[in-house]
Formats: C-alpha cells, sequence, structure tokens
C-alpha cells in the first residue's frame, strides 16, 4: 500500500484531522481512554517546556491508517542526558492502544520517518496493549534497531460481570467484606455513586485531591495530583471526560466529607479503576475492598461487561480484583534503540547488563547462601 505521512505540531492545531483520528480510534478494537483526543490534549497541555510534541500521520488516499503523538525530551540514563521518545500520556497513561491499521512494510517506513524527523537514541512505548492471538505492528520495528526490546510491564486483574455477581462473594474474601462493611456501618459513613459532568468535576476532583495528599500517595509524592502540572493534566482529561459521561466515582463520605473513594473511566461497558486514596486514620475501615464492590454492584445495575484494575505493578500487586479476577490483560512496554552513536551506546549498554545479569545474581546467591 502506498502511504502518505504528515507532521502536526499539536493535536489542537487547524489542520489537525479530528473526524478522521475519530474514526480510526473507533476501528481499533482494543482502544482505551487514554488513546481519546480528550486525555491526549489535556496530556498535550501540561508537557513541560524543555518537551515537545510531534505526531506522525499516515494517510492511505484519504483514509487515517496511522496517528502516533510522540513527546520528544531528553532524560538521564546512568548519569548521561540522551534524547529519548515516548508516547503522548506517558507516564501516567495506564494503557493505550497502538492507532495503527498498516502492514510491516508500511510501519517500517513510518520509523524512518521518525528517525528522519526527529533524531533521537531511543524510542520508547509503553503499556502498549497487543491484540489477542496477533503479532504486534511493532515488531517490525525490532529488526531495524540497533537493539530492541520486548518487555512485560504488568498483568492486569479483569472481571467480568456476570449474574453469579448478584451472589456473595465465597472464602476469606466475603469474610474481609462483611468485616468492613460492619465497621463502616458503626461509624456511619456512606456510600455514593457520582457521574460527575464538566460543571461538577472540578469541584470533585479538589475533593479527590485533598484526600490523596493526605493519603500515603501524597506523602511520598507518588499520586496522580501530587505534581502541580499533573494535576492540571487531570483537571483539563477528567472534566473533558466528565463532559462525554465517561467517568465515575464511588466514595466513601463521614460527616459530608470524603474519606475514600476510587476514580475510574467508563468506555464501552469497561470500567478502567484508575486511581484511589483513603485517608489514614480511616485505613482499617477496609474501603478499598468495599468500594470495588461497589464497582461490581454498579455494574450489574447498569449493565457493564467488566471491572478492568488498568494497571498494576508487574510484581506484588496488592489490587484488590486478583480476589474477583476473571482473566488478565498483559502490558508491554518496547524500547527501540537507534543507530546514532547515543543509540549504539544505549543499546550495547543494555545487552551488556543482559549478559552480565545471570552471571550477577548467582553471585548474589552464592554470596547469600555462604552467610
Amino acid at each position: 500500500m502506498t502511504i502518505r505521512f504528515q507532521w502536526c505540531r499539536s493535536l489542537g492545531a487547524a489542520d489537525f484531522p479530528v473526524s478522521a483520528y475519530e474514526q480510526l480510534r473507533t476501528q481499533v478494537a482494543d482502544a482505551t481512554p487514554f488513546n481519546t483526543l480528550a486525555w491526549l490534549q489535556a496530556a498535550e497541555f501540561a508537557l513541560l517546556p524543555e518537551q515537545q510534541l510531534h505526531v506522525l500521520l499516515g494517510w492511505q488516499d484519504q483514509t487515517l491508517c496511522l496517528c502516533l503523538p510522540l513527546v520528544s525530551g531528553r532524560e538521564r540514563i546512568g548519569g548521561l542526558r540522551f534524547r529519548v521518545l515516548h508516547h503522548l500520556g506517558y507516564p501516567l497513561a495506564d494503557r493505550i492502544a497502538l492507532l495503527v491499521r498498516l502492514d510491516a512494510e508500511s510501519m517500517g517506513q513510518a520509523l524512518m520517518q521518525i528517525r528522519q524527523h526527529l533524531p533521537h537514541a531511543l524510542l520508547q512505548l509503553n503499556e502498549v496493549i497487543e491484540p489477542v492471538g496477533e503479532q504486534s505492528v511493532l515488531s517490525a520495528w525490532m529488526a531495524l534497531s540497533s537493539t530492541g526490546e520486548r518487555r512485560l510491564s504488568c498483568r492486569v486483574p479483569v472481571h467480568l460481570i456476570s449474574d453469579s455477581d448478584h451472589q456473595e462473594i465465597s472464602g476469606d474474601t466475603r469474610y474481609k467484606l462483611r468485616r468492613a462493611r460492619k465497621r463502616i456501618a458503626a461509624c456511619g459513613a456512606e456510600i455514593r455513586r457520582l457521574t460527575p459532568d464538566a460543571i461538577s468535576m472540578g469541584q470533585l476532583l479538589r475533593a479527590l485531591a485533598d484526600v490523596e495528599a493526605a493519603s500515603w500517595k501524597g506523602q511520598e509524592g507518588v499520586g496522580i495530583f501530587s505534581d502541580p502540572m499533573h494535576q492540571q493534566w487531570m483537571n483539563h482529561a477528567f472534566s473533558a471526560l466528565a463532559a462525554q459521561g465517561q467517568v465515575r466515582v464511588v466514595t466513601l463520605e463521614l460527616n459530608g466529607e470524603c474519606i475514600s473513594y476510587r476514580l475510574g473511566l467508563l468506555d464501552q461497558g469497561r470500567l478502567y479503576d484508575y486511581n484511589l486514596a483513603f485517608l489514614p486514620q480511616h485505613a482499617d475501615l477496609g474501603s478499598g475492598r468495599v468500594l470495588l464492590e461497589e464497582w461490581i454492584r454498579w455494574g450489574l445495575d447498569e449493565n457493564w461487561r467488566w471491572i478492568d484494575a488498568s494497571r498494576v505493578s508487574l510484581n506484588n500487586s496488592s489490587h484488590q480484583l486478583h480476589e474477583r479476577m476473571t482473566g488478565q490483560l498483559e502490558h508491554w512496554r518496547w524500547s527501540f534503540y537507534s543507530w546514532q552513536p547515543d543509540g549504539l551506546l544505549l543499546g550495547f549498554a543494555l545487552r551488556l547488563w543482559r549478559s552480565l545479569k545471570p552471571w550477577l545474581g548467582k553471585r548474589k546467591s552464592k554470596s547469600a547462601s555462604s552467610i
């Protein structure tokens, strides 16, 4: 196929093809809320001064077949600074699908376009979901890179809502839920379901940000509201998504004050459980598990199909949906090192680390056993 490539500097530019983008997004079955223009335009608005957005578009006749919004910036790796490209939305996008409908040859041409227009050491795409049973479109880039790496980011628990969810869950989880409900009832706290619109979203986000700031996430500076630019991003993104009816929140309130919440995005019957926080003085209530149960009950009432943990840690994930999951989805991180001197250097360092890691692991185990 003959592909015509085009570069845009902004998703809000007058020449950006909004309707063609939406048509492409709806054709990609695994697209998520983090692929919507509402989310991505908010991410663009929150870019730092030293970051630049470059959007690669690929056309076949009048049909948009590729949209890859890339952020260029310099990152410190091993004490040195390198030019690195990421998909717009990193690092707060929980999951993305690549909006691509190209064959391997055309994907190779797209990579050449990127390298000519945006010289870099490393192109890294994080939290990428791949179609089940199909080879990723990114596979074509491995042989064209000085070094390529495909690495598992996490396995996300998901729960398919069914009639069985009308019944109380069995086992240890039932005991924990009952105990948490008794504690919540004893203190007089109440659960609320909220579907904010664009007008009410701002005030609600301020309340959620206050809870997160007091929680361990806020204390350690790892929350979605911890950084001023990230807070600006969340305000714009969730206000725009709320205007489209995609935001859902379940809260636990005591005397009219939010003490715990789960914030989610609803898209095509799938609820993405994006963020949660609770006030530390109420940690013993076990509210997280009760609010997760409320997601499932809400899904039963409104015919959602899935509750999705959205993103978890690769190892030792503590997400409570593991107790209820009916399946898992894999996220992948793809890294492509260029043929430029700095890309060759980084790629060599990665290959050296791969070769040394087993030896270092054996040496560490031997040292531990001799103590």
